[in-house]
């Protein structure tokens, strides 16, 4: 058997890896086999097709990683790195009180789906349930609100 088509047979079998597992690397190895199998084809030695295999899948690392990023973060929306995260995420969110909130005490309410304890140190009065707040700040799991600015 020739040796290129042990190479081709290779790269197909890291295609299929490719497919089914999306690991990035698989596919650049994929292309080092196709580059090896090009070197066999225009006579070059097994040992030299072995470092053409190597050279071509770094390369093709270091040229699809990148486009691979862009095309992810592209797609899942999120092209934006210092995007909020975790905890940062629910600062400048708007909600309802689901549970009064006392003067130096604390209430609740819902963000998708969350139940979260809630003061609002700047209040004197009782914030009642239905009342919009947005979040300021978070200590911990409580969140720091205050009321929020009636819109049109």
């Amino acid at each position: 058997m020739d040796i290129w088509i042990v190479w081709l047979i290779v790269a197909l079998l890291l295609v299929v890896v490719e497919v089914l597992t999306q690991m990035v690397w698989t596919l650049c190895l994929a292309v080092g086999c196709i580059g090896a199998l090009v070197a066999d084809l225009l006579g070059v030695e097994l040992p030299w097709q072995v470092a053409v295999m190597a050279f071509t899948s770094v390369v093709a690392f270091l040229v699809l990683m990148p486009l691979f990023k862009r095309w992810h973060d592209r797609s899942s929306g999120s092209c934006d790195s210092n995007a909020a995260t975790g905890m940062e995420a629910l600062l400048g969110r708007r909600t309802v009180v689901t549970h009064d909130i006392e003067p130096g005490g604390l209430g609740r309410v819902r963000i998708d789906g969350d139940n979260w304890q809630v003061r609002c140190s700047g209040s004197q009065s009782v914030i009642p349930a239905g009342r919009d707040v947005v979040v300021v700040a978070f200590d911990g799991n409580i969140l720091d609100v205050e009321i929020a600015a009636v819109t049109d």
